[in-house]
């Protein structure tokens, strides 16, 4: 098995550490955490996931799907100059199951529809028409899974996107895509300048201030110290930068705050579901401005479900069967918010 290549990556962190010195300083640390996140012995799966990736065509161009509910790539021209092959379009389908599930998406890759178990893109719809202008800009999507959104920002105009995830699994799904989509686009553009990296945010230098726009999206109520999440995410912004931050909620006022005895929506890992205006308190006194509420919205089972990709249980089985309004464990049913905040200062040039 080769090692994944992360030179392209490298490049354009040195290029944009230019105007952001941080990036040079992770840099110098990546190469150590990077060893212990791919860690064959730690993760032997990955092995397994690896080669299937490596057997996926060598695509020269193809069209490019960046602004459209199923991201992908389509119409692939391999490095001879020949289109893709029925049997090579049947190959990539059965490499593509090979790293179920998939849960973020949807994708569609040289004829493979990956009917994802969150149809990310109903998120995205709520998310976009309230963002600052994508273009130009350096974003880092922090638990950004697959990289679904991160397609999405890039699709959005985005200068250098990068995605961080510490599941070599995501990881893994994430090269394959990036690998299917080609070097080029057919009309001889570039691959966007999209990345993931298999690391969390605490592999994230403190205070390294490089990105314009930081996402944090059903990541905090997974934090044991929400507050210092919201700090490690204003760390990782310029001054002037703005955070997406969407997370369940409850409903009540600001002294209202849900803390699962074990499990919420059989997830283990579930620690605090604030009101919005607790969330708001919180992103207030970690130092945010013009804190604003963009989007509530009920997590539907049209959003979230089993589908072939994803084969287990899903939202419907995590329900109170009597009462859709409630989780099997008796907790009000999926509120997320959409909150958006700023960094105190100026972004400048970048």
């Amino acid at each position: 098995m080769n090692s994944p290549d992360f030179s392209e990556l490298l490049q354009c962190m040195a290029t944009e550490g230019r105007q952001s010195p941080g990036l040079h300083t992770w840099m110098a640390q990546l190469p150590e955490q990077l060893k212990k996140a791919l860690d064959t012995q730690r993760y032997p799966e990955f092995v397994g996931w690896w080669k299937r990736i490596e057997k996926l065509p060598l695509i020269n161009q193809s069209q490019h799907w960046l602004d459209c509910a199923e991201v992908g790539a389509t119409e692939g021209v391999l490095e001879q100059g020949e289109p893709l092959s029925d049997n090579q379009q049947r190959m990539i389908r059965g490499l593509l199951q090979d790293l179920m599930p998939w849960r973020k998406g949807p994708f569609q890759l040289h004829g493979t529809h990956i009917d994802t178990e969150w149809r990310s893109d109903f998120k995205w719809n709520r998310l976009a028409p309230h963002l600052s202008d994508l273009r130009d800009r350096k974003v880092l999507d922090v638990g950004g899974g697959s990289g679904y959104h991160a397609w999405r920002i890039a699709g959005a105009g985005a200068r250098f996107i990068l995605c961080i995830d510490p599941s070599p699994r995501y990881f893994a799904q994430f090269e394959a895509v990036r690998k299917l989509m080609g070097a080029t686009s057919l009309d001889g553009k570039p691959r966007p300048a999209v990345f993931h990296l298999p690391l969390g945010i605490e592999d994230v230098p403190a205070q390294i201030e490089a990105f314009d726009t930081v996402l944090s999206m059903g990541v905090l109520y997974h934090r044991r110290s929400p507050i210092d999440h919201l700090l490690e995410l204003k760390d990782c912004l310029r001054p002037g930068g703005e955070l997406v931050l969407e997370t369940l909620v409850v409903p009540g006022d600001v002294h209202q705050c849900l803390m699962p005895e074990d499990r919420y929506a059989a997830m283990g890992n579930v620690w605090f579901l604030p009101s919005v205006a607790l969330l708001e308190l919180w992103l207030r006194r970690s130092g945010f401005t013009n804190i604003r509420c963009v989007d509530l919205n009920q997590t539907s089972t049209d959003e979230q479900r089993a589908t072939q990709w994803m084969t287990f249980m899903s939202l419907a089985d995590f329900l109170d069967p009597d009462n859709p309004t409630l989780t099997r464990e008796g907790y009000p049913a999926p509120l997320r918010a959409i909150m958006l905040a700023d960094k105190p200062g100026s972004v400048g040039n970048n």
